[in-house]
């Protein structure tokens, strides 16, 4: 439970240090650099913007809610009514969070032009990026605690990462987000996370 408390309180410290540093301009180099680069990819190989377009699918808002609902019914029909509200509570709390974090940053979105889509709303964290963190690593850290082999809990938690990288990459690379923006997203994500953890760990306890 320690390095549970401990990781999310280090992912919480990243995540407003990187806003910090966005804020005073820190990063504008770099986010221009890897802005840049996507674009160029993207327009060296078309079909790479396809395949991000459908990675970026899998942090929409319908699609993670569906992925919640799904887990929630499941826990539900297992009885695990406690574990069900805190993977509830996770994606309803985080998706609040990122909305306040994002009206608080206030940080505008690349240029239009230069993005694969057009996309409205403030830019700092990302939005896809946090929560695909959010619902993959708690839903991928309660299947994984269920299971005995060392080698199952290591797969299934770098699927669930892996989900949630690709998500983030995707978004930096349509042009849609800065980099940081991602990184930011993800710090906050892995934050999320390891606090609903936590509370699960507690909870268990408590019972």
């Amino acid at each position: 439970m320690a390095l549970l408390a401990g990781g999310a309180l280090l992912m919480g410290a990243l995540f407003l240090h990187l806003g910090s540093e966005i804020a005073e301009g820190e990063t504008r180099r770099f986010d221009a650099f890897v802005l840049d680069a996507g674009r160029a990819i993207r327009v060296a190989h078309p079909w790479i913007a396809d395949v991000m377009r459908d990675l970026s699918g899998l942090g929409s808002a319908v699609t993670l809610a569906l992925v919640t609902l799904g887990a929630c019914g499941y826990l539900a029909v297992t009885r695990s009514w406690g574990t069900a509200v805190i993977v509830a509570g996770a994606a309803v709390s985080g998706a609040v969070a990122v909305a306040l974090f994002k009206a608080g940053f206030a940080r505008a979105r690349p240029d239009s032009q230069l993005a694969q889509i057009v996309v409205d709303g403030a830019s700092y964290p990302s939005g896809h990026s946090s929560m695909a963190a959010v619902v993959y690593l708690t839903l991928g850290a309660l299947i994984a605690r269920m299971r005995e082999r060392w080698v199952e809990k290591a797969y299934i938690l770098a699927a669930a990462a892996s989900l949630a990288v690709l998500v983030g990459v995707s978004r930096a690379a349509m042009g849609v987000h800065w980099a940081t923006d991602v990184a930011g997203g993800w710090a906050l994500g892995v934050a999320w996370a390891a606090a609903c953890m936590f509370a699960v760990r507690w909870a268990d306890r408590r019972a």
